[in-house]
């Protein structure tokens, strides 16, 4: 493996680009969370639902600003290490991401404000709609990047003129092109569960230093009811866009089941070591007959040999990315079903261990985001638009030595920046939200963990 500009300029999209879309997966889920909790407060008059609000709107806002931040880093990279990619797909991509910033960025920008500062300089129900545009706005703003991603994928509405540079001729086919569906869905619910995933965590670490703190009751069942309906869908989610990938990306589908054979009736790879050198897999672990899961019984699939090994993605990366990815979500699927089913039983805040198991599952959202990320983007490779350019014929005419320095700053500056960032947020966390009123519980008004079991003898707030 030889480090030249290209692989070195891949290095460093990729570090930035995995630091980036942690924050977005984030924020779209918690826009809509936010706008839930307000709603509902408007609907209930319950504080604990503002005092929820309030608590992870601070979240949201350090959340939002790095991932602007991130994200501008992005759009820079373009021109510096990738000038070739928007010279040549620039009449196809710049229009998309300009939509982005004209229709989803300038929505959000413009009741940011009011949704962190305007709580008490405006009234409630214009709150309450800025934090939903901010909410539509993030959900807009995934729909266009979603779009320009997907178009790499699977390209179509488009010619090639005698210089190599692309035109649209058909916006509409460009903007819903066959795999955009599919990971427009993906993604939001991936966001989802992420922040469900979070906001769980962050309420059964409260709830395991004070089982009766209220707020914290109130976000850990509702971080479990979106488990409980997303995680499961997910899965089909996910299904959908393997079929998309196995009609247009065979080699993609073939890299994550690790299919060397173009053939029928594969096995169900569960565990083994793709070797590209070899075109093999070694310590193969399969289910003879389950391949019927990929495709049905007597189905040809396209293996990898049906390119030349120049051409093959990264087969071991690939796949074990997507195992990593489905394994979380199978872990996401049984914790909601658990969750629902202590729900039922009303014991949600009683069982230590599930809340232990929420707590660790915290970042599983983030790592199966990267994880999903991995697989769709290196299963692509050597494509930077899919079957049509190369990402070798993308890159920008600069020296290795440039892009060694530039990988440097970029390390040493997000690693100052937005590891702060990142340990900020989870002191906050940490911390919790501001202490409600506690809920009765079983051993009354002095249990531990209430106020009366500090004070004995007074009552908080009583002036007698």
């Amino acid at each position: 493996m030889e480090f030249d500009a290209l692989l070195l300029s891949r290095l460093q999209f990729a570090f930035t680009i995995a630091f980036h879309i942690l924050f977005p997966a984030f924020t779209i889920g918690l826009a809509a969370f936010l706008a839930v909790l307000e709603g509902l407060w408007l609907g209930t008059k319950r504080e604990a639902f503002k005092t929820l609000y309030l608590f992870w709107v601070k979240v949201f806002a350090i959340s939002f600003g790095m991932g602007v931040v991130s994200g501008i880093v992005l759009s820079y990279q373009f021109g510096t290490n990738w000038s070739e990619f928007i010279r040549l797909t620039g009449g196809v991509i710049g229009p998309l991401l300009a939509y982005e910033v004209l229709t989803a960025f300038f929505l959000e920008a413009s009741f940011l404000g009011v949704m962190l500062f305007g709580w008490k300089k405006v009234g409630p129900r214009l709150h309450f709609l800025a934090t939903v545009l901010v909410a539509v706005g993030t959900s807009i703003s995934a729909f266009w990047i979603l779009s320009a991603n997907s178009w790499m994928q699977t390209p179509q509405g488009f010619e090639i003129l005698p210089d190599g540079r692309f035109i649209a001729t058909s916006f509409m086919e460009v903007i819903f092109n066959p795999s955009f569906p599919s990971r427009l869905v993906h993604m939001l619910m991936a966001a989802f569960l992420t922040t469900s995933l979070v906001v769980g965590a962050a309420s059964a670490w409260q709830l395991l230093r004070n089982p009766q703190q209220r707020e914290s009751r109130i976000g850990l069942t509702m971080a479990v009811g979106l488990l409980a309906v997303v995680a499961p869908l997910q899965l089909l989610a996910g299904h959908w866009s393997g079929e998309v990938a196995k009609e247009h990306q065979p080699q993609k589908l073939a890299a994550i089941e690790a299919y060397w054979e173009t053939k029928a009736d594969h096995p169900l790879v569960l565990f083994a070591i793709p070797d590209r050198a070899t075109q093999s897999n070694h310590f193969e672990l399969a289910i003879p007959g389950a391949g019927v899961i990929v495709a049905p019984a007597g189905e040809v699939i396209t293996g990898l040999d049906a390119v030349p090994p120049e051409d093959q993605p990264p087969v071991f990366l690939v796949f074990w990315s997507f195992r990593v990815m489905v394994g979380l979500g199978l872990l996401m699927i049984g914790l909601g079903l658990w969750g629902a089913w202590l729900v039922w039983r009303k014991r949600l805040t009683d069982n230590r261990w599930f809340l232990r198991f929420a707590v660790a599952m915290g970042p599983a959202g983030f790592v199966a985001v990267i994880a999903g990320w991995i697989v769709t983007e290196v299963g692509r490779q050597p494509w930077v638009v899919y079957g049509v350019l190369r990402t070798a014929d993308a890159v920008s005419p600069v020296t290795t030595s440039s892009v060694v320095t530039s990988l440097l700053i970029y390390i040493t500056v997000y690693g100052v920046v937005f590891v702060a960032g990142a340990i900020y947020i989870l002191r906050l966390l940490a911390e919790g939200p501001e202490i409600g009123e506690v809920e009765p519980s079983p051993e009354g008004l002095r249990a531990p963990g209430t106020p009366l079991a500090a004070a004995p003898d007074e009552v908080p707030g009583d002036p007698t």
